[in-house]
């Protein structure tokens, strides 16, 4: 008998998903635990196991079609099952849920029901990276890059998961012969047209956008910027990373020293709501991680009480799933304080906007090298810039400014974080 499958929640502020890549074709077998399809949402692009078995008959959202939670998106049952009936019951009993935000998607939808038969997904034509029916493995943004840039996707090597193909591997391919008619004059010719590309907004930019736009412009943000002498953590980070099987980062190191101070300082720990404030006794951090698409914040929780080294663990899993889009939506919620690094890509200092309704945000900056002053001589050190985003409803200046004093104990004198509370 035929079974419905609905657009899934696949995070609790999930409103609407955009299919991103179909995996299964109409007339494939699925049995459960297939993965049906890559669903975009407003965390992240996560995929989607099929709890059916049977085959799948109709498709109802297509690739890069966005439709709101519970709207039809595949039908499964016995083959050469009729299903016409099926698909009008589902929308005479649930009209709203077929309602899609644009005008192109609405009439693909009300084509589909009246349509005697299922609509097959058109296919790319076969390529040496696909799957066993041809189909090019690629993300929907590498796509449409591909036909911006006039690229035959079955020459590009993809570098994603499963040898997907990603945004950058089309920006980054070069092909492998170059007409002979081409001359060194033409190079500095000018074209005289002005060229632009357009990229429709995934589902994750826009949360993105409306959750930091409405942080910013709501919470009264304001800055206290630190500067921590490294000396201490370089050699601390090194000494460390001589017991076997044993590998931290600085990160890791800033993750424990926050979670610490944090302790010690719960306005700093809270989180503001319209009729109250939580001070929070337990400590989960987020860290910011980039993808693709935009960025995802993981939490380490309870990271007070976690080792450097289950704390380094906990991080580069978090953060090799992320890219891959494997993390759950229950592992990117309850963060009580965030942290961004960009000083892996060379970043001296910024600031970041606080990811609500968390009270604080702590950005770090590279460790640079260079003169600073010790005991009254001019010397060569390790310096590390910090700036912390505070939401003055819930932190004051000093009470930020004793949670920054806190913190520069830790980091400047790392052994202490190894001492039981």
């Amino acid at each position: 008998m035929a079974e419905i499958v609905t657009m899934p929640r696949l995070s609790d502020t999930m409103e609407e998903g955009t299919v991103a890549t179909w995996l299964k074709n109409i007339g494939d077998t699925i049995v459960e635990g297939d993965i049906l399809a890559e669903i975009e949402t407003d965390k992240a692009t996560m995929e989607f196991e099929s709890f059916n078995e049977g085959t799948l008959l109709y498709i109802g959202i297509q690739e890069g079609e966005t439709a709101p939670v519970d709207s039809l998106l595949a039908i499964i049952g016995d083959k050469n099952e009729d299903v016409d009936a099926l698909i009008k019951d589902f929308k005479a009993n649930k009209p709203t849920v077929e309602e899609t935000p644009t005008k192109e998607t609405a009439k693909a939808v009300e084509e589909k029901v009246t349509t005697p038969t299922a609509t097959p997904i058109v296919e790319s034509s076969p390529t040496t990276v696909s799957t066993s029916n041809g189909r090019i493995i690629a993300s929907p943004l590498a796509k449409k890059l591909a036909q911006d840039k006039g690229v035959d996707l079955s020459q590009v090597q993809g570098s994603g998961e499963n040898g997907r193909i990603i945004k950058r591997d089309v920006e980054n391919f070069v092909p492998s012969t170059v007409s002979q008619s081409t001359t060194p004059v033409a190079k500095f010719i000018a074209s005289g047209k002005e060229d632009f590309d357009e990229v429709k907004h995934s589902q994750m930019r826009k949360v993105i956008a409306k959750r930091l736009g409405e942080s910013k412009f709501s919470a009264p943000h304001y800055y206290l910027n630190v500067e921590f002498d490294m000396d201490n953590a370089i050699a601390f980070r090194q000494q460390f990373n001589t017991i076997p099987d044993t590998k931290i980062s600085y990160n890791d190191m800033i993750v424990k020293a926050c979670a610490l101070a944090l302790k010690q300082h719960p306005q700093v720990n809270s989180q503001w709501f319209d009729d109250r404030m939580r001070l929070n006794n337990h400590v989960h951090i987020g860290v910011a991680v980039a993808v693709e698409d935009g960025l995802v914040v993981p939490v380490v929780r309870f990271a007070n009480e976690q080792s450097l080294q289950q704390i380094g663990v906990a991080v580069k899993d978090y953060a090799v799933r992320a890219r891959n889009k494997k993390l759950k939506p229950e592992e990117m919620e309850g963060s009580t304080f965030t942290i961004s690094n960009l000083g892996m890509f060379g970043i001296e200092s910024f600031t970041s906007i606080i990811n609500q309704p968390n009270s604080a945000i702590l950005s770090v900056g590279a460790i640079l090298q260079k003169p600073v002053v010790k005991d009254g001589q001019v010397v060569v050190g390790n310096t590390m810039k910090l700036s912390m985003a505070c939401d003055h409803r819930t932190v004051d200046g000093a009470t930020g400014s004793l949670f920054l004093q806190t913190l520069q104990g830790y980091i400047e004198n790392p052994v202490t974080m190894l001492i039981p509370a």
